[in-house]
């Protein structure tokens, strides 16, 4: 038979006990409240000591309750991350992407203006510039080495004219179309600048090797007179290429050769000056001081004598007469 619903707790002595209890918590709380305020009332200095004593006895059971809490807390966010790190690392690795793609052409853009503006400083420095071009591709890895940039005719680009780079001289043109042209770098074979020592003046020809390198032949028979580390500038010999344009650095030097490689690189420029020829006249054909064939010489008359020699056979003639004249009446 179930108990009735307003059964006293008198029933049970368990339930007695527990109410008891609860009285004598909750008058105890009561008088240590009323002890404490009478304390803090008649002694402050005494009630400042019980709270630092019950804030040391309180505090290693908070720390740990705190301890308890953030345990399950870090419990949770670890397996919160762990259930989310695919997805974190995804976005992660996106970020990290566009950040290396924007780093990348900050970076190439720097690099850019950095060339255009020793580019532009260059050019204000010549009055002899054609055009200013961008070189379209070379040809480095064959027998023949040839640039191709993007001006031609159209553009005032004419063949024989010197080429160069910020760091010096690339080559000349030597062959032309409307929109573009065609260089011919200094380390192809056919390729021959006349250069000249800055260290010591001596001139020599720089002739290429078509391997990217440059062979450096003194005028002068003798000893090698050019070491490791010498630096080369046209030297406006020939008329072509105007003087002091940087062109070749020795790398090697043996008693039999003298071995340099070219300033400026056509596969980093981007942007190539195309300059006028220095002397013109020196590029031009030959029309003066040359013999004509043998079948079109001609017999001339011989030339009048001078002037004074002229007058006195006219003057002796004239004398000669006038005896003749005179011979009769005698």
């Amino acid at each position: 038979m179930a108990p009735p619903k307003t059964r006293r707790p008198g029933f049970s002595r368990r339930a007695q006990y527990g109410l008891f209890i609860g009285y004598v918590v909750a008058v105890g709380g009561v008088i240590l409240a009323v002890l404490l305020l009478v304390v803090a009332i008649i002694d402050p200095t005494g009630f400042r000591a019980l709270r630092g004593a019950a804030l040391d006895v309180t505090t290693p059971i908070s720390s740990a309750g705190r301890g308890v809490v953030r345990f399950f807390t870090d419990s949770g966010d670890t397996i919160s991350h762990y259930f989310f790190a695919a997805s974190q690392n995804e976005g992660l690795t996106q970020q990290l992407a566009a950040a290396e793609r924007e780093l990348i052409e900050a970076r190439a853009i720097r690099y850019e203006n950095q060339r255009l503006k020793r580019l532009l400083k260059l050019s204000d420095e010549f009055t002899d510039e054609v055009t200013t071009a961008r070189i379209v591709s070379s040809s480095l890895d064959s027998s023949r080495r040839l640039a191709t940039i993007a001006a031609g005719s159209s553009d005032g680009v004419r063949v024989g004219q010197p080429v160069r780079a910020p760091e010096g001289l690339i080559g000349r043109i030597v062959e032309t179309g409307v929109f573009a042209a065609r260089v011919l770098l200094l380390t192809d074979g056919a390729s021959n600048v006349p250069v000249r020592s800055v260290r010591n003046g001596i001139p020599a020809m720089a002739t290429g090797r078509g391997d990217g390198t440059l062979d450096i032949k003194p005028l002068e028979v003798g000893e090698n007179p050019f070491r490791k580390g010498d630096i080369f500038v046209t030297s406006g010999t020939g008329g072509i290429f105007g003087p002091n344009i940087p062109a070749a650095i020795v790398v090697r030097v043996t008693r039999e050769e003298t071995l340099a490689r070219p300033l400026a690189n056509p596969a980093r420029a981007d942007f190539a000056i195309v300059q006028g020829i220095y002397m013109p006249s020196a590029d031009a054909p030959l029309e003066t001081g040359v013999a004509p064939p043998s079948d079109s010489l001609q017999v001339l008359p011989p030339p009048p004598p001078p002037a004074g020699v002229q007058a006195t056979k006219v003057q002796a003639a004239n004398v000669e007469g006038a005896h003749t004249q005179a011979a009769p009446g005698r």
